[in-house]
């Protein structure tokens, strides 16, 4: 069968291998002079199937009441005049209710843990080198309250299949020396062994790399146009450059996703979320951080990835606004700085800034369309680093005619 695969992020490229795997004839288009290039390029590096919980949770609208008016506020809100921005809104806000936030981190972790037990095969059958770690991700915290809730958390998590412990400060510093420098107010973290971390842009382009060699065709530097439809199939992908038919077509454009979906009226609810990182040169520094960690209080990410030490973290919903805010990334050298003061070169920190596509439930969409052969693999949020395999999977496996080893019900399109 012939396929398109519309982007080549992280979780185009994994749909375009295992595609390819299937015996499929692949065609990837993207935009960019290369394979991860936008949301995979500088994220967070964590693979991270305890981290399941989506934004949207019951703690969240107290807590943006409290960053109000902070400009390094982790999460940040500029309203516009933009009635699609105003009902995803008013949809994440429902999703914050207790019960449904269980029911999506029920499925977000169902999806995250199959994804995570398929990187070793990836590893294995293209040898790639991503700066793959495996320390697991350790979690801390400064205040007690939200350690306990930590805690209450990690138990549920534990329940689903996730494994993890809590730890003292001591034994934090145990696993994680760096943090010694700084450990006058840490109260605890929790451990979750069997989460990785990795550059997702390295995986991303050197998977393409392979897949590219067993004869997936990369189309870089096409614009895509349009999707053309006849009936109830696709016929065609237009781009700037020309028209592509196919038997089947897969949509993995991230934030852009729902742009060229509208004019088929399928009401996909991604909307964009700006998130910031740096990346700082550690050559010659002892200090730096090995483990991958998440500083709960700050919702920022620390993660080795060779000689560079990635933090990341904030989420901005500004539209489909690219801009660098430099304040906003400056404020999360400023904690990295403070936390980590001799890890690195901070004055030499890189910049960057990238829109991650996010449903109102903090669930991707997987799976098919009223259309009988396109496909989407989309809307992953934070977590598209996390799930690519796990997604590309499960759709290679439907378009195959094989039933997925997950069930995709509940990351239909069809729940908007």
């Amino acid at each position: 069968m012939k396929v398109i695969v519309l982007g080549a992020g992280v979780i185009g490229t994994c749909a375009a291998y295992y595609l390819n795997k299937a015996g499929h004839e692949v065609t990837v288009i993207e935009r960019q002079g290369g394979a991860g290039l936008e949301t995979s390029f500088a994220n967070g590096g964590q693979i991270s199937a305890s981290h399941a919980a989506p934004w949207a949770s019951p703690e969240v609208p107290f807590q943006m009441l409290k960053w109000l008016g902070r400009r390094d506020a982790p999460l940040l809100f500029h309203f516009r005049l933009d009635w699609r921005q105003w009902a995803w809104s008013f949809r994440f806000l429902i999703n914050c209710l207790p019960s449904r936030a269980r029911k999506n981190t029920v499925d977000n972790m169902r999806i995250s843990l199959y994804s995570r037990e398929l990187m070793p095969e990836i590893r294995e059958d293209t040898g790639i080198d991503y700066d793959y770690r495996a320390d697991g991700i350790l979690e801390i915290y400064e205040n007690q309250k939200d350690l306990d809730a930590g805690i209450h958390h990690s138990a549920w998590l534990r329940d689903l299949g996730c494994d993890n412990r809590v730890l003292s400060p001591d034994e934090c510093i145990a696993v994680e020396p760096a943090l010694a420098g700084s450990a006058e107010n840490l109260v605890g973290g929790i451990l979750t062994s069997e989460d990785e971390s990795g550059d997702a842009h390295k995986f991303t382009h050197e998977l393409a790399a392979v897949c590219a060699a067993r004869g997936v065709d990369f189309r870089y530097g096409e614009d895509v146009r349009a999707i053309e439809t006849d009936g109830d199939e696709v016929r065609a992908v237009r781009t700037d450059k020309r028209s592509f038919e196919a038997d089947a077509f897969v949509v993995s454009l991230g934030s852009y996703s729902p742009l060229f979906l509208r004019p088929l009226g399928i009401n996909l609810q991604v909307f964009p979320t700006k998130g910031y990182s740096i990346t700082v040169p550690i050559t010659g520094s002892n200090s730096a951080p090995k483990v991958s960690l998440t500083d709960q209080d700050n919702r920022i990410v620390y993660s080795r990835l060779g000689d560079r030490m990635r933090v990341a973290g904030t989420a901005e919903f500004n539209g489909y606004d690219t801009e660098l805010d430099e304040g906003r990334a400056r404020s999360i050298v400023a904690k990295a700085r403070e936390r980590f003061p001799s890890a690195g070169d901070f004055d030499q920190a890189e910049l960057w800034t990238g829109l991650r596509p996010l449903t109102p439930d903090g669930v991707p969409v997987i799976g098919p369309t009223k259309y009988s052969n396109l496909y989407l693999d989309t809307g992953h949020g934070t977590l598209g680093w996390t799930m690519c395999a796990g997604s590309g999977k499960a759709i290679a496996d439907l378009i195959s005619g094989d039933a997925p080893d997950i069930d995709l019900a509940p990351y239909s399109v069809e729940r908007f």
